[in-house]
């Protein structure tokens, strides 16, 4: 797991070598273990052409025969030759600890150059097929594999890979970058076109870092995040700054005023099977492709542990890695409750984790939130989540920094919910809809997850109101990609295929702006977090099942309101599942890793909040109807409604408007604000 950065020029603008240094500085906690820069220009004839190759002068220890980026000599060459591509990377040491592992990395014939974020966790196999072929290999890293077979096949090898990925590659004799994210987009990209270049990081802060792409906000961008609490195309909330979509590729070509193409490898959701197959027989087959790819999963040179909730999903990942790892490391984040009263008294799921612990006999540890611990990292946070999406994630950054004081990897149970419909009461919203418009109708009103559409509107200035329907515009291009069934089904049928679309465009959205959030949370903390659920067989195997095998249909069209009383969805992995784990904790209740802030926010937390949102830096911003906002503060203090979401969110979207847009990009993230009270671990 590293960093990854790069530029390359647009036409005949040489790029700035000194742009590179700061990019990768700002991506500096992805990869504290060695940096690394290579300046290139095309080999017109084979012949090896011109290159320069640096190292950071806090790594030369273990790169000596690099030169130095900035001393005399690097000076010198740089001065020489216009370069068209500029690469660099920061390394999180997981496979091949030695300096042989150092990036950008290159063949041979210094024809390909690679830099690498993330695992591909089949690279013993290919490896293996390689080494048949006569490849001899230098290190023992899935980069080089990577490398090797690129050489072979092209672009053609991504399809073949397993695992959470985004890596660029340039091909110096014909010219043509390459930019690559894993086909369910484990691993973020992003690039930004400018008159001049293309730049391209795994986070925006770099981009911005380069002096080439401005921090302005991107009111469209802004609007879709306040409608979903995420965005859903490869837009971002910043003006210029894309977002690579999952299973696709960029294609470039430097030095050219061309642009650069956007391609599709994966699509990734085949039609299901007809119905008729049944949970009995699906399940065994469920429960083998999952020891699998839990197992698959465990390929590392550091130790690995895992996240326990005490749900089933995390549970079953544990039980399935202690049968390779014993004692394997876990970790759980509770909640203290005090001053705390309805459902979210139910929220601390510490006690569940504990037991579990016990029954699987790992090394367990917890960390305690109070209320005081948002306000005490929200800076920290918000300069790593510089891409705000789904959700609110300061008890994921409590406890990713409690595992990274352990581990290097960690395993999560993310997408085990999206692949096998975890969440009951989503898939709800117009499936006996006459018709397939009033469906997604009722399925968009659904998604508004900070506020009701006809309130939106009173959130948003007036300025903002012409592009109020943004929103829809990208909901509605989701949809278009989720594939529908047949229009003359019967009734039973429509409702099977209706459930299927809603999980696929929540696979498509919300997955992967928990993926985001994931990502640069665990980043911020130099920890590598693996996901085993969307693992390539298991991801495939359940969309080959029917949506009958995980919900039963029937309960999701009773006129009850609210979640659904029984455990729920996910019927095929439960049974699957009972080969790992106590019969309790298969069919609990789905629950979320939730802090109980909407009680938080109305009383310790409510003049933090207040101090940022009512400011009058905030409130002189061009975005939000101050009049409204404060209401909805109102609403929230008084206990009238759970606005929990959206005041996250307008935290979120302020705080990274002073970290980015208001000043030049800062390359280090703010330090920790000490509190009274803050987390620490027990064992």
């Amino acid at each position: 797991m590293c960093g990854i950065a790069g530029i390359a020029s647009r036409g005949a603008a040489p790029i700035d070598p000194w742009a590179l240094k700061p990019m990768a500085d700002t991506l500096a906690h992805r990869g504290p273990d060695d940096a690394g820069y290579a300046m290139l220009q095309p080999d017109r004839n084979g012949s090896g052409g011109f290159w320069a190759e640096f190292t950071d002068p806090g790594f030369r220890h273990s790169n000596e025969h690099l030169p130095v980026l900035g001393d005399d000599y690097s000076k010198q060459i740089l001065g020489t030759e216009p370069f068209s591509v500029g690469l660099a990377h920061r390394r999180l040491s997981i496979l091949d600890l030695s300096f042989r592992g150092h990036q950008p990395m290159n063949g041979r014939d210094r024809r390909y150059w690679i830099v690498h974020n993330g695992e591909v966790y089949n690279f013993q196999d290919l490896r293996a097929e390689l080494e048949l072929e006569g490849a001899l290999f230098q290190t023992t890293t899935d980069t080089e594999v990577i490398l090797r077979l690129w050489e072979r096949e092209g672009p053609a090898c991504i399809e073949r890979f397993d695992g959470m990925f985004a890596f660029a590659i340039y091909d110096r004799i014909e010219n043509e970058l390459f930019i690559v994210r894993d086909r369910f987009g484990v691993k973020p990209v992003y690039y930004a076109i400018t008159p001049d270049h293309l730049a391209f990081a795994s986070e925006a802060k770099a981009l911005f870092a380069s002096g080439m792409v401005p921090a302005e906000i991107r009111p469209e961008g802004l609007i879709e995040y306040c409608t979903f609490q995420n965005t859903l195309g490869s837009k971002t909330i910043w003006k210029q700054v894309e977002l690579l979509p999952a299973g696709h590729f960029l294609r470039f070509k430097p030095g050219t005023s061309t642009d650069p193409t956007i391609n599709r490898y994966f699509d990734g959701f085949p039609d299901s099977a007809e119905d008729g197959t049944t949970i009995d027989a699906e399940a065994p087959r469920v429960a083998t492709v999952f020891q699998d790819a839990v197992t698959r999963q465990l390929v590392s040179d550091v130790p690995v542990g895992s996240y326990l909730s005490g749900g089933m999903d995390s549970g079953s990942i544990v039980a399935a890695a202690g049968r390779s790892i014993p004692r394997l490391h876990t970790f759980t984040g509770g909640f203290d409750l005090t001053n705390v009263n309805g459902i979210e008294q139910g929220f601390d799921e510490r006690a569940l984790a504990e037991q579990l612990s016990y029954l699987l006999q790992t090394e367990h540890y917890a960390v305690v939130l109070h209320a005081g611990d948002m306000p005490a990292a929200m800076e920290q946070i918000t300069w790593h989540m510089d891409d705000p999406r789904v959700g609110m994630c300061h008890q994921n950054w409590y406890v990713a920094k409690l595992s990274s004081k352990f581990v290097k990897v960690c395993l999560a149970g993310t997408g085990g919910d999206e692949l096998f419909a975890g969440y009951p009461w989503r898939y709800r919203p117009g499936l006996t809809a006459p018709d397939e418009t009033s469906y997604e109708d009722a399925l968009f009103h659904a998604w508004h997850r900070l506020l009701p559409h006809d309130e939106l509107a009173n959130l948003l200035a007036g300025d903002m109101l012409p592009m109020l329907e943004s929103g829809r515009e990208s909901f509605d291009a989701v949809m278009a990609d989720c594939r529908k069934g047949d229009p003359g089904s019967s009734p039973e049928q429509q409702v099977l295929d209706r459930i299927r679309r809603t999980l696929e465009f929540e696979f498509r959205t919300f997955l992967n702006g928990l993926l985001v959030t994931d990502d640069h949370i665990s980043m911020a903390h130099s920890l590598e977090t693996r996901v085993p659920f969307l693992d390539n067989a298991l991801a495939d195997l359940s969309w080959s099942l029917p949506a009958s095998v995980k919900i039963d249909p029937s309960e999701l069209t009773m006129q009850e309101h609210g979640h659904i009383e029984s455990s729920g969805g996910k019927k095929v992995l439960r049974q699957a599942m009972e080969s790992l784990l106590p019969h309790e904790f298969v069919t609990q209740r789905k629950q979320g890793f939730s802090p109980p802030d909407a009680n938080w926010y109305r009383g310790p937390s409510m003049d933090y909040i207040k101090s940022i949102l009512l400011d009058k830096q905030t409130i002189d911003r061009p975005w939000f109807d101050q009049d409204f906002v404060r209401s909805c503060l109102d609403q929230h203090f008084e206990g009238q409604r759970n606005h929990r979401l959206l005041i996250w969110s307008l935290l979120s979207v302020e705080w990274i408007q002073r970290h980015f847009a208001d000043q030049c990009t800062s390359r280090q993230a703010p330090a920790a604000i000490e509190v009274t009270g803050a987390p620490e671990p027990t064992s």
